[in-house]
Parts: structure tokens; sequence; C-alpha cells
């Protein structure tokens, strides 16, 4: 199973999101040290979950991070990523960039 299909599977599966981008950006850092050729090895993340609520913006990084967890260890070389509530990412359906 390909990386990318791993990080969808469990967001999706755990945050339950009403909205998640996953783009691998891999194919931008094949230069880099320690990243084989064929690798996915960095991703951007835009995640919209109502498990957000209430929380802090490192608080659901940590989340995230927590989910990822052997797959950074092992896999991801690099992974940036926004996670909004569903009132944050309303503008995110309509094609316009997330409020912050």
């Amino acid at each position: 199973m390909r990386l990318y299909d791993v990080i969808e599977k469990k967001l999706s599966t755990k945050l339950t999101p009403t909205f998640l981008s996953i783009v691998d950006e891999s194919d931008r850092h094949r230069d880099h040290a320690g990243v084989r050729p064929s690798a996915e090895s960095h991703f951007r993340l835009v995640i919209v979950s109502e498990q957000f609520s209430g929380m802090q913006r490192v608080t659901r990084q940590r989340m995230v991070y927590n989910l990822l967890k052997s797959e950074l260890h092992e896999q991801i070389h690099a992974i940036s990523m926004q996670t909004l509530t569903p009132d944050e990412g309303r503008d995110l359906e309509k094609g316009t960039p997330p409020r912050r």
C-alpha cells in the first residue's frame, strides 16, 4: 500500500474529516540528503475536522503527529499541515483560502 493511502486511511478513520487534502510533494525534494529517489517523503495536509474544536493549533498538530507516528519515524521526511475546525475551514469548499 502506498504511503499516501496509509495516511489517508488513518486520518479519515480517526478524524472523520469534512475536508481532507493530502498533497505528495516528494518530487520537489528529490535532491535532499537521505531521501530515496522513489520515496514518498514530503506531504502537505489540510484537515478539517470537528474533533479539532476547542483545541489550540499545537494540540491539533500533535494529534496528527500521534496518528502518523510510525510513518513519521520510518518514512516521512517532512510534513506540513493546516488543522482546521469546520467553522475555520468552511471557505475551502468554495475554493477560497481558509481564514486564520
